[in-house]
């Protein structure tokens, strides 16, 4: 049991936060517009603009006032999940008439390329100098070029925090993980933290010796939220059977049940990849100081993605599985886990570390979920406007 320890003081006051906030206020006053004007003149793209703004705002200055990061991260997170799922199967109506692809989509190269694809075209591209994934190389809506741009700039700054700031999926089992209030399934075997690393190997070798994105052919359970191979054939139903019953599984029971987000942190290689990547390349590390933990294990019960356990707590990291979303900071009863800055050594200030990562975290997160947000309004005001005309 924890003995009684003071409660951690809020790291900002009144009068500093809202002067720490503005400059994040600036940067995303400039870049939720995209560049586009029409955010500024259109009444409704105004409105759509001036509220995502309005809620990364106040997200942004409550994890500076009250110290907690997850709570509020949480939220954009989630919500940017849902709504790309929301604007993505749109648009797939608007120009398909359908959340499908078939064989002329393929030949067209008018598949959207998702960051998971990275794990299956680097090393046939290495070999064969070719793009195995039938997306278009630039200019098209998710096109390889602009995707890769912004899965290696997200892997030098966040590494695996790439999956608590800025996955467009991780969000669905980030929310079914917190859905229920005791846990069903207490002690999952640790060897599962494995079971990415395994599936990257099993992806990247079949998907360069088949010269074919494997994962997405038949396995990646995301098909079930954004689009899918048109049910034309014995194979193609064999695919949505798989990919649907992989969603239900591995996306809403097994999170629900352990409180843990199970498919990004056992069966998802873009996870294995972020967690390889930025143990060299990410600046930004969880530490926590074995002189003052109370060794009470909340830190390990809470964190969904298991990269905490008994070692953890004497050697004073987490392991390479830690997606940096902070909970097991926000936990902490005597402030003993904090953001830790690589290679600054022992000077490291925990409250600056902190404020610097999240300036680097949520920055990318607010920029990266604002289009799909906005977009989503945007389909809720216009579905309003039409069912007050109809009525």
């Amino acid at each position: 049991m924890c003995k009684q320890t003071k409660p951690v003081r809020r790291p900002f006051g009144r009068i500093t936060t809202p002067l720490l906030a503005l400059p994040m206020a600036l940067l995303l006053a400039v870049l939720l517009s995209q560049g586009d004007p029409a955010c500024f003149m259109e009444p409704d793209r105004k409105f759509a603009y001036a509220a995502v703004w309005i809620l990364d705002m106040w997200l942004f200055y409550k994890m500076l006032r009250t110290g907690k990061t997850d709570r509020y991260r949480a939220v954009l997170f989630i919500a940017f999940a849902l709504a790309l799922s929301v604007t993505f199967i749109s648009r797939m109506f608007e120009a398909r008439g359908a959340m499908t692809f078939n064989h002329a989509d393929l030949l067209q190269c008018e598949v959207p390329f998702c960051h998971i694809v990275t794990t299956m075209i680097l090393i046939p591209a290495a070999l064969s100098d070719s793009i195995i994934f039938p997306g278009r190389i630039e200019g098209g809506f998710a096109d390889i070029s602009s995707m890769l741009v912004i899965v290696f700039g997200a892997l030098l700054i966040m590494g695996r925090g790439f999956c608590s700031w800025g996955c467009f999926y991780g969000g669905w089992d980030d929310a079914f993980s917190r859905l229920s209030k005791r846990k069903r399934w207490k002690n999952p075997p640790a060897s599962l933290r494995w079971g990415g690393f395994a599936l990257l190997l099993l992806v990247a070798v079949t998907s360069a010796s088949m010269l074919s994105p494997t994962y997405c052919d038949w396995i990646c359970p995301f098909k079930a939220v954004t689009e899918y191979e048109a049910v034309e054939s014995v194979e193609a139903g064999l695919k949505a059977i798989i990919f649907i019953s992989l969603f239900l599984v591995l996306v809403i029971v097994l999170p629900i049940v352990t409180q843990k987000r199970t498919q990004c942190a056992w069966f998802c290689p873009m996870g294995a990849f972020c967690s390889s990547t930025g143990k060299v390349l990410s600046p930004y590390q969880v530490r926590i100081r074995t002189d003052t933990c109370l060794k009470c294990g909340k830190c390990i019960r809470v964190c969904p993605m298991g990269a905490l356990d008994k070692d953890s707590l004497e050697t004073g990291k987490a392991t390479m599985g830690c997606s940096l979303c902070g909970k097991c900071v926000d936990v902490c009863p005597n402030g003993s886990i904090s953001y830790h800055v690589r290679y600054s050594g022992k000077a490291n200030k925990p409250t600056l570390s902190r404020l610097l990562f999240l300036y680097s975290g949520f920055l990318f997160l607010a920029v990266f979920s604002g289009g799909s947000l906005q977009q989503f309004i945007l389909l809720l005001l216009r579905g309003v406007a039409r069912l007050t005309i109809q009525s």
